[in-house]
């Protein structure tokens, strides 16, 4: 049963992704497009509510986004450190996000598009985090230990596994940025009453009803 709520949630969101707007385009095409991308900050007005928008799918097979996910890893290639980055950090209010693997031999960069958080246990582990976008802030967090995570590759197939740990932290921190979730304004907001915590999984689930 979990197999088939996940396949139809994945399925969904590849038939709601819109296709890119001509601004969306521009931008990822902008100059060199095998260079990177600017990495928006929060100390910028405009680039501040970019990274507080709600993130949409993106399809896939579409050929620029083949060309934003390349130049998304440039970006993050070229930070002091960075172990993850989301493509609202690069200008696009898109789902589509880069994490190292810590969980795999040689601890490799690798891509999501579209990506779920299906599942997350109960379990969780207390500990920093900082973020590419927002200068000079580091707080504690947290985070659940393990997670089922669902996604899609660039040949438009589905995959679903297991993460636990410091990547499982990376996802979370990651997915976050698609639903406008900044760490700055969570840490805030969470002992002010003011605060409700956004589940990735519910958002995602809701939009298929």
């Amino acid at each position: 049963m979990k197999k088939l709520s996940l396949l139809f949630i994945l399925l969904v969101g590849f038939s709601h992704a819109q296709e890119l707007t001509p601004a969306e385009i521009a931008l990822i095409s902008q100059g060199d497009i095998a260079s990177a991308l600017p990495i928006y900050q929060t100390t910028e007005a405009h680039q501040h509510q970019t990274l507080l928008r709600l993130s949409q799918d993106i399809d896939p097979l579409d050929k620029n986004t083949a060309i934003l996910v390349n130049r998304m890893k440039e970006s993050l290639l070229l930070t002091d450190g960075g172990v993850g980055i989301a493509a609202p950090q690069v200008g696009i209010n898109r789902k589509v996000i880069w994490v190292q693997r810590f969980d795999k031999e040689g601890e490799p960069l690798e891509y999501f598009i579209n990506p779920v958080i299906i599942w997350k246990s109960e379990l969780q582990n207390l500990g920093p985090e900082g973020d590419l976008s927002i200068p000079d802030f580091r707080d504690q967090f947290y985070r659940s230990q393990v997670i089922q995570l669902g996604y899609t590759d660039l040949k438009g197939q589905r995959h679903s596994e297991i993460v636990e740990g410091f990547t499982a932290v990376i996802f979370q921190h990651e997915i976050d940025h698609l639903y406008g979730i900044l760490i700055s304004n969570k840490k805030e907001k969470e002992g002010s009453g003011e605060y409700i915590k956004v589940d990735a999984f519910k958002r995602s689930d809701a939009l298929t009803r």
